[in-house]
Parts: C-alpha cells; sequence; structure tokens
C-alpha cells in the first residue's frame, strides 16, 4: 500500500491546487477578466493601431493569399480528385551500392539502415498498357505518372535528383521501374 495517498494528502492537494475564495472582494476581480478574450493576450504593444509594422520575427506580406507559395508542398496541384483513374501498385526499395570492400572488409562506413542508401527505386505495376502510353514526370520531391488507365502522384520520401533518375518498362511483366538517385543534405557526410 506503499504509495498511495491518504485522504488528508488528497485535501492538502486540493487546497493548494484551488484555493477557497475568502472574500468577495475576490470574485469582483475576476469578474473583469471574464469580459476579456484572445485578442488580448500577448503584449499590448502589439495590439495597437499605431505599431503598423508587426513583430521582426515574421512579417506577412499584405496580400489576400491564404498561403505562400513556398507553404504549398511540391506536387499538390497535380492531386486531381475528380480524376476517376485508379492508383496502380507500387512499391518503393531504398538501395545502396555495395561492394566487396563493403561485404567482406567493412572499410567504408555503411551500415544496412536507409540513411546510407544511395537511390530509390520505385516499382509501378501497369497491368494492359504500353511503355508509349506513358507520361512520367519527376520532381525534386514527388513522382507524376500518367497512363490513360492509371494515375499515380506519389510524395516522394526523400527528395531526390530529378534530372539523374533512369526509367525502363518491363514488358514481361508489365511494370515500370524507376531509379531515381536521392539528395538528403546529410549524403556527403553519411556516404564519405
Amino acid at each position: 500500500m506503499e504509495g498511495l495517498a491518504s485522504v488528508q494528502d488528497l485535501r492538502a492537494l486540493s487546497a493548494l491546487l484551488s484555493p477557497p475564495h475568502e472574500d468577495e472582494e475576490d470574485l469582483q476581480k475576476v469578474k473583469p477578466l471574464e469580459k476579456m478574450g484572445p485578442g488580448h493576450i500577448g503584449t499590448p504593444a502589439l495590439h495597437s493601431t499605431d505599431n503598423k509594422q508587426g513583430s521582426t520575427a515574421y512579417v506577412k506580406k499584405n496580400n489576400k493569399n491564404i498561403w505562400d507559395d513556398e507553404e504549398v508542398t511540391e506536387g499538390s496541384h497535380f492531386d486531381d480528385l475528380t480524376d476517376p483513374r485508379p492508383q496502380p501498385e507500387y512499391e518503393i526499395i531504398l538501395k545502396q551500392s555495395v561492394g566487396t570492400e563493403d561485404l567482406f572488409l567493412g572499410l567504408s562506413r555503411k551500415d544496412p539502415s536507409s540513411m546510407c542508401c544511395e537511390s530509390m527505386l520505385v516499382k509501378v505495376k501497369l497491368p494492359g498498357t504500353k511503355a508509349s502510353d506513358l507520361f512520367l514526370d519527376v520532381k525534386e520531391t514527388f513522382l507524376d505518372l500518367r497512363t490513360p488507365k492509371y494515375k499515380l502522384g506519389l510524395h516522394l520520401p526523400h527528395p531526390v535528383h530529378k534530372h539523374e533518375g533512369n526509367a525502363r518498362f518491363i514488358t514481361e511483366r508489365e511494370e515500370l521501374e524507376i531509379t531515381l538517385p536521392m539528395n538528403r543534405p546529410m549524403d556527403s557526410i553519411n556516404l564519405a
């Protein structure tokens, strides 16, 4: 029964957390505070009308846009909810180049974690599709693949070098394999 609080301990804690109002003056002091709203939070200098600049931490442009262009994620304009084409099955596989010096001697600092992977392989199953029907557009964090039957707008888990990848269509499996080298800020440290 150690660790359980007694009734006296609970009453003392209750009295500490919510002290009883002894005078009516205390209640009258609280009533003007009830009229305050969310606009009263903060320093009064920021709420005055003569201070037109605002705080120096963040100054938003005076326009009627809900958000800036920098705040919109890349590829969000490709998300067409009215498009009836289904999304094909896909799989993302992270790859790393491993040589004999890595495998047998352990000379490099590579390990099996995803931080040591250099590229990303995206396998997309496209049944009933020919290679000539494919439209592929790769951005730094977004992959857009469209065919007459399927549409895939894929937000990539890591940024990639958009001009250095390659793609091949395997006709026997009706599958598109897209290999994209990753562009992460710490790659020069992790892969050295």
